[in-house]
């Protein structure tokens, strides 16, 4: 079962960011296997965007371990997991469909969603959850929308998400189970879809996978797995975590945030920024040769930590005190959607419900405040992303 509703005894869990910024140095990874930490943003760069360091090879059988149980990010048939041409090919099926421009064209209906979580939490009542009635609604409609899954789908997209994402507090026999039932529905979706195409996502990544050719259908079932899940928890995880630290730390920011649209987009910009997702260190690659990076010889095999969270608070870069002024636009680049050949896809995506998702709120429901303290509040833990497991609100 996943860990939860455990009270937080730490500092805020929505922004723990541990460690210092500097040149590359020896760390450890969860089995005690040597690595190295990169922290520096032009390092983490470099690390995410040199060809020689690869993903493919952090799951070779030499390789240390990286994940205790068989989770999806463990699966060497993701995308996120290959390289070189293979990665390049499942990425074309899918690059048109997130372009700025794509994802700007899905505004009206997204806002329209926003507005049906908004009626649906007014309807229910003060006081509300507000995470099981906005923070996760929202994303999983958007992700049904996009991919053309139906209403009786949506129950089951958290219980494969909580073992996908999985960080060890699954079984591993329970996730291995759990990750093949995810799969053989992966893969009816493919079928349906290659039988009956749609306006949906999965059949315009059918036809482009049909016209590129010499895709694997193992790698085409993981990339709608990792669609499905990865395409609603991180979004809910960003909205639940920026509603917790503005609600709980920044109600200053309530009124500025529902009035100005332009505000609410910076806003947006720097809580992406500045709120990581989870505990995960950062993302890890393996040096195919000796390779120097900010100064350091860097061996060949060794696994590399690409801090990304640390890199985003360096204060030669960016702000010393980041938190201070919200509607700041950001002083560089932020590193929170990777760079290089794997950037996150859902970039812009994200982004846009981010935006909606706060905008619309405050502008509808400009009293809304916490019910409890921040340190009541019970949160979700065991999956590589973390956020409020529940948040109660008023107006």
């Amino acid at each position: 079962m996943t860990i939860a509703d455990h009270s937080s005894p730490l500092p805020p869990l929505h922004r723990v960011v541990s460690g210092e910024v500097g040149p590359p140095c020896p760390t450890e990874l969860p089995d005690g296997s040597p690595a190295w930490l990169v922290t520096r943003p032009d390092d983490v760069r470099q690390v995410l965007s040199d060809a020689r360091f690869r993903r493919s090879e952090l799951w070779t059988e030499d390789s240390p371990a990286l994940s205790t149980v068989p989770n999806l990010v463990s699966n060497p048939d993701l995308m996120f997991n290959q390289d070189g041409e293979g990665h390049i090919r499942l990425r074309r099926t899918l690059r048109r469909a997130f372009t700025p421009r794509a994802v700007a064209r899905w505004e009206p209906w997204i806002a329209d969603m926003v507005e049906q979580c908004l009626d649906q939490l007014e309807r229910s009542g003060s006081p509300a959850d507000i995470v099981a009635e906005y923070a996760l609604p929202l994303p999983v409609m958007v992700i049904s929308r996009l991919l053309g899954l139906d209403d009786s789908v949506r129950t089951r997209l958290r219980h494969w998400a909580d073992h996908a994402f999985s960080n060890g507090a699954h079984d591993g026999d329970d996730v291995a189970e759990v990750m093949a039932e995810f799969a053989e529905f992966g893969a009816g979706v493919l079928a349906e879809r290659r039988a009956a195409p749609g306006d949906d996502l999965v059949s315009s990544l059918v036809q482009a996978a049909d016209a590129e050719g010499g895709i694997p259908e193992t790698q085409l079932v993981q990339l709608v797995c990792g669609l499905i899940v990865g395409g609603h928890d991180s979004t809910m995880t960003m909205l639940s975590n920026c509603l917790f630290y503005l609600l709980g730390e920044r109600p200053d920011a309530w009124a500025r945030l529902g009035a100005d649209e332009k505000a609410a987009e910076i806003l947006t910009d720097r809580l992406l920024h500045l709120i990581p997702l989870g505990d995960d260190r950062g993302s890890a690659r393996r040096a195919a040769e000796e390779i120097e990076v900010g100064g350091v010889l860097i061996p060949a095999g060794a696994v590399v930590l690409a801090d990304v969270a640390l890199a985003n608070r360096d204060p030669q870069v960016f702000s010393a005190r980041p938190f201070d002024d919200l509607f700041a636009p950001l002083e560089a680049p932020t590193l929170t959607f990777g760079a290089g050949p794997h950037y996150c896809l859902g970039a812009w995506l994200a982004r846009l419900e981010l935006r909606l998702g706060l905008h619309r709120l405050a502008a509808r429901f400009p009293e809304l405040h916490a019910v409890e303290p921040p340190e009541s509040v019970a949160w979700r833990l065991g999956s590589s992303s973390r956020s409020p497991q529940r948040y109660l609100v008023e107006w």
